[in-house]
């Protein structure tokens, strides 16, 4: 798969859903990862990650395009 591809089916409400669960999942394993060794960087991600979700799934709801 292409990157144009992947950006067009990120644009979709499927792919809003799809990206939003990834990110959740990823800000998930690094708010874990920074628990347990301590480094406020891992947590400054986890962050990044959760606000993108919450992100991407509000547009999966809408079904606006970015």
């Amino acid at each position: 798969m292409n990157l144009a591809r992947l950006d067009k089916f990120h644009k979709t409400q499927l792919g809003f859903a799809v990206f939003g669960l990834i990110e959740l999942a990823m800000s998930y394993g690094f708010l874990d990862w920074g628990l347990d060794s301590g480094g406020w960087w891992l947590w400054v991600i986890a962050l990044f990650l959760f606000v993108g979700s919450l992100q991407d799934f509000f547009y999966a709801l809408k079904g606006v395009k970015k």
